[in-house]
């Protein structure tokens, strides 16, 4: 299956590796990345990344706050899905404030 880039060479020199913001606060750790299903529900913010292994690590809500959490993505998987009914595939949110913080988007303010 054809995979769609979701990460430019821009933003993965502004994603810290994995594990490299494990000692930080919240309130410090930007969220450079956000990929979203244009068609319904599904946002990934991703803020630490190895591109040798394209994994990510952030946050991901698909839909239910609730069960909303952090975690590995993997972008290979991301880059590769497809939506249903008729199969489009995720995008990066270009207009996304690369400087956001994750405290804002664990506690809901930013969608």
């Amino acid at each position: 299956m054809k995979r769609v880039k979701l990460i430019t060479k821009e933003i993965e020199k502004r994603l810290p590796g994995l594990c490299e913001t494990a000692d930080m606060d919240n309130s410090e750790i930007k969220v450079p990345l956000k990929i979203f299903n244009p068609y319904g529900s599904g946002s990934w913010y991703i803020y630490e990344y190895s591109p040798d292994e394209m994994l990510g690590f952030g946050f991901a809500n698909l839909g239910d706050d609730q069960n909303a959490e952090l975690g590995y993505i993997s972008l290979l998987e991301l880059e590769t899905l497809r939506v249903p009914p008729i199969g489009l595939p995720l995008e990066r949110d270009k207009w996304w404030d690369q400087d956001t913080i994750l405290d804002d988007i664990v506690n809901f303010r930013v969608r």
